[in-house]
């Protein structure tokens, strides 16, 4: 039956410039971090360099998403950008582990460090990030790719003041265990915002229902005149913005195939108007014995 799909386009330019921003942030806080031997330096550029990954591929797959469906990929790449959000998400939570453990040791064994370049560099970043996230904020109300790029990049200001601010501490009062604290921070940010984007993109990969209530579809279907139920749903989102169902509905008399088909396009309608079910398909039957479970 008839299918629907709605897509957003994201700004090439904004986005590239917007990586551009965080290379330059990234390699100029690893090369302070190294010199400095601030570890919260470090913490902040591995968030930073998770947010060039985030954002290329939010715009590889952005684009390979966009390409047409054909023979042998009827759906064509829209899981692109599921599969990229698991990745990079993925990768964000090892990062954030692995400087959880690194800032533990180095509190328990702190050594002076060079807050000077510490706090420059996190100011840097505080000016870097505010541009790119303003550069990206459109762009992020419809995409999973970009929202997730946009909530690393708004963590990244609010990370970067954390390191200026531990940076004043450092050098004003020679506090140096502050660096560690300021890391395991960082890091515990890091492992919830990465949790939500891997709990979406498995769901979605994992073909769970949508949060829509099955009986109210049932019932809202069954409202309509000749149909007797509706069972055997499937229902699922092929990415983040297109549901798809699938369904058998038992009409009550044994209706001409021209007046089915009128039945199943106000079906359709009924279902996207008010479940937003983009992609239908409707299997409609008449005294069939088979299993009336709403879900089999």
């Amino acid at each position: 039956m008839g299918h629907h799909h709605h897509h957003h386009e994201v700004s090439g330019t904004k986005l590239f410039l917007t990586v551009v921003l965080n290379v330059i942030i990234t390699l100029s806080q690893i090369i302070g971090g190294v010199i400095s031997g601030s570890l919260a330096l470090l913490s902040d550029a591995m968030h930073n360099f998770s947010d060039v990954l985030a954002l290329l591929i939010a715009w590889g797959a952005n684009r390979l998403s966009l390409k047409p469906s054909e023979e042998g990929k009827t759906f064509g790449f829209k899981r692109a950008e599921i599969i990229a959000a698991l990745f990079n998400s993925s990768l964000l939570l090892a990062i954030a582990i692995f400087l959880i453990f690194e800032a533990v040791h180095k509190f328990l064994h702190p050594e002076p460090i060079a807050s000077n370049w510490v706090i420059w560099l996190g100011v840097l970043s505080i000016v870097l990030n505010s541009a790119s996230v303003l550069l990206i904020k459109d762009d992020s109300h419809d995409n999973m790719n970009v929202k997730a790029a946009y909530l690393h990049l708004m963590t990244d200001v609010a990370t970067s003041v954390a390191v200026v601010i531990g940076g004043l501490l450092m050098k004003y009062l020679h506090i140096y265990w502050v660096d560690s604290v300021i890391t395991i921070l960082i890091a515990i940010y890091l492992i919830f915002a990465s949790y939500d984007i891997i709990k979406e993109s498995v769901a979605i990969l994992m073909q769970f229902a949508p949060e829509l209530d099955l009986n109210e579809v049932a019932n809202s279907v069954g409202e309509i005149k000749e149909v007797e139920n509706i069972h055997h749903i499937h229902i699922w989102r092929l990415n983040d913005h297109d549901i798809f169902l699938e369904t058998h509905i038992d009409f009550t008399n044994n209706l001409k195939l021209e007046t089915v088909t009128k039945k199943l396009e106000k079906i359709e309608e009924l279902l996207k108007s008010k479940f937003h079910i983009s992609h239908v398909t409707l299997q409609p039957e008449f005294n069939r014995n088979d299993k009336k479970d709403l879900v089999v």
